[in-house]
C-alpha cells in the first residue's frame, strides 16, 4: 500500500493505491471512505492497482468551501489521474462515488475506459430529498460518533460539515441533474447496478441510466437495498464485476 497527499489548488486530497496491474479507480459514497473498497474484498486488487482517494471533506482530505459539489470532486480527481500519469482507467463508484464518476466522464470522456455505477442516481429524487432533510446535524450516538471519527480523522468540524452538506441536498439541484442527453454523452462502457430495495434511489433510476447512457448495461441485485455490494453480497459483485471489467460483458 501507498498512501500519499496531493494539493490540487486550495485543498489537500488523500489517496491510497493497493496492489498493481492494471489501474482500477475505486470512489466511495458520502460520508465513507477510500478505504471503503476492502469492504468489497481484497480480491479487487487481484491483478489491479487500486486507487482509492478520499474525495474532498472525506477521510484525510480537506474542504475549505461550505458547500460539498460532486463537480468539483470529478475535477480533483481528473487531477489526481493526471499526477500519477493515468490517461485512462477503469472505475468503480458506489453511491455519490459514482455521481462523481458520472461528472468526470463528461468531463474528460477519454479518461474513462469503462465504469460501474453502484446506487448512482442521474438526480435526486424526492425519495432522496425526503430522507436527506431528516438527517441529523451531528452523530447520534457514541457507536455513531466512534464510526464517524475513524473515518474521518480531521475533527468534530468535519464531520459536521459532511452532515451539514448531506442535508443540503435536500434542496440542491444544479449539481446531480444528469439529463437525458447528457448522458448519452457518455462514450464508457457502463455497468449500472442497483438494489431493488433501495430506499434512497428508487431502482426506477436504474432503468432510466440504462435508457440513457449509449453504451450501458444493467444488474439489479435482488432484494438489494442501497450499496448493495457489500458484506453477503460482496462475493456476487466480485463475480459480476470482474465479468465487465474483463470485457465478456460485450
Amino acid at each position: 500500500m501507498h498512501a500519499a497527499t496531493l494539493t490540487i489548488g486550495d485543498i489537500e486530497l488523500y489517496y491510497e493505491t493497493h496492489g498493481s496491474g492494471e489501474p482500477l479507480l475505486f470512489l466511495h459514497g458520502f460520508t465513507g471512505c477510500g478505504g471503503d473498497w476492502r469492504f468489497i474484498g481484497d480480491g479487487l486488487a487481484a491483478g489491479r492497482q487500486v486507487i482509492a482517494p478520499d474525495l474532498r471533506g472525506h477521510g484525510r482530505s480537506t474542504n475549505p468551501a461550505p458547500a460539498f459539489l460532486f463537480r468539483e470532486a470529478a475535477r480533483d480527481v481528473r487531477e489526481l489521474l493526471r499526477s500519477l500519469g493515468l490517461s485512462r482507467v477503469k472505475a468503480i463508484g458506489i453511491s455519490g462515488g459514482g455521481i462523481t464518476l458520472m461528472h468526470l466522464a463528461l468531463l474528460d470522456p477519454s479518461s474513462v475506459e469503462s465504469m460501474i455505477l453502484v446506487s448512482a442516481p442521474p438526480y435526486f429524487p424526492d425519495e432522496a430529498r425526503a430522507i436527506m432533510r431528516a438527517v441529523p446535524l451531528e452523530p447520534q450516538t457514541p457507536a455513531d460518533w466512534a464510526e464517524f471519527r475513524q473515518r474521518h480523522p480531521r475533527g468534530d468540524a468535519q464531520i459536521a460539515a459532511l452532515m451539514r452538506q448531506a442535508r443540503g441536498f435536500a434542496d440542491s439541484s444544479d449539481d446531480v441533474h444528469f439529463t437525458p442527453e447528457l448522458l448519452q454523452q457518455i462514450g464508457a462502457e457502463t455497468l449500472v447496478v442497483f438494489g431493488d430495495r433501495d430506499p434512497l434511489y428508487p431502482v426506477r433510476l436504474a432503468f432510466e441510466l440504462k435508457a440513457s447512457i449509449p453504451r450501458s448495461f444493467l444488474w439489479v441485485v435482488p432484494n438489494g437495498g442501497h450499496g448493495p455490494v457489500f458484506g453477503p453480497q460482496a462475493a456476487a459483485f466480485l463475480e459480476v464485476a470482474e465479468a465487465f471489467l474483463g470485457g465478456s460483458w460485450r
